[in-house]
């Protein structure tokens, strides 16, 4: 029998969730997504940092500034990665916005159009390009002016079914609904319940979002992230896209049990609501203590590894 991998990949899109070149030629994952903890984790290893050093002098040709050169070495970095991960699986490539712009629109727009284009000075075809987005409701927004302009995006971070329906509603092309994370709160704020299995808060909140969006016929895709364990990928095989880390994908290909598709499109679709209101966005969220909380706490850690990867990369100047 085939390798839970294996088979997983005919019935989901399989995603590699990880900067290191190695472990996608040995996966062979159909797409790729990048964020600022992975690209810190890859420019700690030597065989990579080549990459930091042509991106800071690239950076240094731009401006004579050291601020601009940091924060251009940083978005170029992110894309000669992307562009080496586009050489390597045949389908997209997710590249991060600066987290630190994640309640400004109109910056993340800015910031988006200059990743689009610094992948196009390295004559990438850009429809391969996913831009990566924080889902706040200003994430969310620009998101909608970029699908409109034809630039695709993953609106990353989704703890709540309030976000997944607000970026379906802004035509985005992909949603990121997070596992793990979900589960680690849960585990913490309530200590004395089951959630193994399908119990887990987090499966159930992805199946959830699938299960709407197919009754809807929204076209947004769903793409399960930040998985603790192989069981929660099993109870999720039949989603969209799952994106999946290194060591998880080592233990599914490891694993030759039968898997069985836990999720499947519905075959009658009903009209979709009506659009939620930023109010009623704002309120869902305030509602929802793990999803606020987890939400915040993602932000800043990208931001916390973001100036980290800044730091490093300030010392090749």
């Amino acid at each position: 029998m085939s390798s839970q991998l294996e088979q997983l990949k005919t019935m989901t899109t399989v995603v590699a969730d990880t900067g290191d070149f190695e472990a996608i030629d040995q996966y062979k994952p159909q797409d790729a997504t990048t964020n600022p903890s992975l690209l810190l984790n890859a420019i700690k290893i030597e065989k990579y940092r080549p990459l930091a050093v042509k991106a800071v002098a690239w950076a240094k040709q731009q401006t004579s500034d050291n601020a601009q050169v940091i924060s251009k070495a940083a978005d170029k970095l992110s894309v000669l990665i992307g562009a080496n991960l586009m050489a390597q699986v045949p389908g997209l490539v997710s590249t991060e916005v600066d987290a630190r712009l994640s309640f400004d629109t109109q910056a993340t727009i800015d910031k988006a159009l200059e990743l689009v284009a610094l992948y196009k000075e390295q004559d990438i075809d850009t429809s391969r390009v996913l831009i990566k987005v924080a889902s706040t409701w200003e994430g969310i927004q620009a998101a909608k002016v970029l699908e409109q302009q034809g630039i695709r995006c993953n609106l990353t971070l989704v703890f709540a079914f309030a976000q997944a329906r607000a970026c379906a509603e802004a035509g985005a092309y992909l949603i990121s609904p997070f596992v793990g994370r979900i589960l680690d709160w849960y585990k913490a704020n309530q200590t004395a319940s089951d959630f193994s299995g399908a119990n887990d808060p987090g499966v159930q909140s992805v199946a959830h979002i699938y299960n709407f969006f197919k009754k809807h016929d929204y076209k947004t895709i769903v793409m399960g992230a930040s998985f603790r364990n192989i069981n929660e990928i099993q109870l999720l095989a039949g989603c969209d896209r799952l994106t999946i880390s290194p060591g998880l994908l080592s233990e599914l290909a490891a694993t030759d049990a039968p898997l069985a598709r836990q999720l499947t499109a519905a075959t009658e679709t009903v009209a979709t609501p009506t659009p939620m209101t930023e109010q009623a966005f704002r309120w869902e969220m305030n509602q929802d203590a793990m999803a606020t909380e987890k939400l915040s706490q993602g932000i800043r850690q990208f931001a916390i590894d973001q100036e980290k990867l800044e730091a490093i990369l300030a010392e090749l100047i």
